[in-house]
C-alpha cells in the first residue's frame, strides 16, 4: 500500500480541493491513552519502517509499520511526567524523549533499557539530534529559557545558549537550526564546526508561534522554515532571499460559517516538509490536514474535517507515508473535553498526492 505506485507577503493558495482519505487511512493499534504531544517515523538507517509516539499520558509507544500499512506494538517506555517531543538518533538505534519532568531520556531499542542523558529546570519542549562531519549531539529547548547541547558522556551540557523566552519549538536540519520561543521570538542558529547564533528572524506573525519546519532548496540543502501561529496563518522566510517577495505569509486552518458572513480561526499545530517533494503539510485545531506547494503558492488536497484536533503529522523517511494524530489540543478549553473520544494515529500513502503542481495543471 505504501509503494510509490500505489512569505514578506500574504497570499492565497490557489487549486485547492477536499480530498475524502478515510478510505485510504489506516489507524495505529493500541493508541496513546491521553492527547499525542510528539511523534517520529525511523530514520534511513533502519530497513523497516518504524514510528515512536509520546504523550501525555507520560508513555513513548514504538510501532512496526509493514508494508501493507498494518502496525505491530513493538513496546513502550514511560517517564515521570508528560512527554513532550521525541527523536531518533541518526544510525536508528536510540530514540530520545524530552518530558515535563525536567529530563530527557535515551531508549535503547536494542536492550529496551533507558538512561537520562539530559536535565533542565523547567519541563523539557523539544529534542533534536544533530549529526555532523565532525560531531554528534542532543539538543534541548526548554521552559527553562534555555537551548543546551549534550554529548551523551556527560551529565553537565557541552554548551549552553540563553533564549529570549520559553522554547516553543524547533527544527533540526544540518547546518540549521531553528527555534521558536514565547513573544514571538525566532532564532536561527548554524551548526558548522559549534552552534551558534546566525540572526533573529522576523515574520509577519502576529500571534503566537506554536510549530516550526526547515524546508531544502532544490540542491537539497536547508535554505528557510515555515513557522505556523495560532492564528491559522503560516510564514515561510527564506534565510537569505534573492528577492523580498520570497518571503510570504498564507492563511489556512480557518472554517466559513453562517454563508461566509465570518470565519472561525484554528491554530496551525504542526507542520512537516515532505522528504522528496518539498513540498509542505499542515495540520490543525480545525481537525484538518492539507497539502501545499509553496513555490507554486498551490493548495495541493485537504482532509474532511475530523472530530477532534489533529496535533502532530511527520512523513516516513523516502515520503511514502503521512502520519497524523487525533487529539484533544485543549484549544477550546476543559468545558469541550471528551473523555469518550480516544486519541488515534492514521497512517495514509502519500507520495503521489504531495508532488508540485503547477497552477495551469492543478
Amino acid at each position: 500500500m505504501f509503494q510509490q505506485s500505489a512569505l514578506g507577503t500574504s497570499t492565497a493558495f490557489g487549486g485547492a480541493r477536499t480530498t475524502s482519505t478515510t478510505s485510504k487511512d489506516i489507524e495505529v493499534v493500541s493508541p496513546p491513552e491521553d492527547s499525542i504531544s510528539s511523534m517520529a517515523f525511523s530514520p534511513a538507517a533502519l530497513q523497516q519502517n518504524f514510528l515512536v509516539a509520546g504523550s501525555w499520558d507520560n508513555n513513548v509507544r514504538c510501532w512496526e509499520v509493514e508494508q501493507t500499512g498494518n502496525t505491530v506494538p513493538k513496546s513502550m517506555q514511560n517517564m515521570d511526567g508528560p512527554v513532550l517531543d521525541v527523536c531518533w538518533t541518526d544510525d536508528g538505534t536510540k530514540v530520545m524523549m524530552a518530558s515535563c519532568d525536567k529530563q530527557v531520556k535515551c531508549w535503547d531499542l536494542a536492550s529496551n533499557q533507558t538512561i537520562q542523558v539530559a536535565q533542565h529546570d523547567a519541563p523539557v519542549k523539544t529534542c533534536h539530534w544533530i549529526k555532523s562531519p565532525t560531531y554528534s549531539c542532543l539538543m534541548t529547548g526548554s521552559w527553562d529559557k534555555t537551548l543546551k547541547f549534550w554529548d551523551m558522556r556527560s551529565a553537565n551540557p557541552i554548551m549552553t545558549i540563553n533564549l529570549p523566552e520559553r522554547c516553543y519549538g524547533a527544527a533540526v536540519d544540518y547546518p540549521m537550526a531553528v527555534v521558536i520561543t514565547a513573544g514571538r521570538h525566532l532564532i536561527v542558529y548554524q551548526l558548522e564546526g559549534k552552534p551558534q547564533e546566525f540572526n533573529r528572524g522576523e515574520t509577519n506573525l502576529k500571534y503566537q508561534h506554536r510549530c516550526v519546519a526547515i524546508m531544502r532548496d532544490k540542491k537539497n540543502s536547508p535554505t528557510g522554515y515555515a513557522v505556523g501561529s495560532v492564528e491559522g496563518r503560516v510564514a515561510v522566510q527564506y534565510v537569505n532571499p534573492t528577492q523580498p517577495s520570497d518571503n510570504f505569509t498564507f492563511k489556512c486552518h480557518r472554517v466559513n460559517c453562517a454563508n461566509n458572513t465570518y470565519q472561525e480561526i484554528y491554530a496551525v499545530n504542526d507542520i512537516a516538509f515532505h522528504p522528496v517533494h518539498n513540498t509542505v503539510a499542515t495540520v490543525g485545531s480545525d481537525g484538518t490536514y492539507s497539502f501545499w506547494d509553496k513555490d507554486s503558492r498551490i493548495k495541493l488536497g485537504s482532509s474532511e474535517q475530523k472530530d477532534q484536533s489533529i496535533t502532530r503529522c511527520c512523513f516516513n523517511h523516502n515520503g511514502q507515508i503521512f502520519a497524523y494524530a487525533l487529539s484533544y489540543d485543549w484549544s477550546k478549553g476543559h468545558e469541550h473535553y471528551n473523555p469518550q473520544k480516544k486519541n488515534s494515529i492514521f497512517l495514509l500513502p502519500c507520495f503521489e498526492e504531495m508532488k508540485p503542481r503547477s497552477k495551469s495543471t492543478s
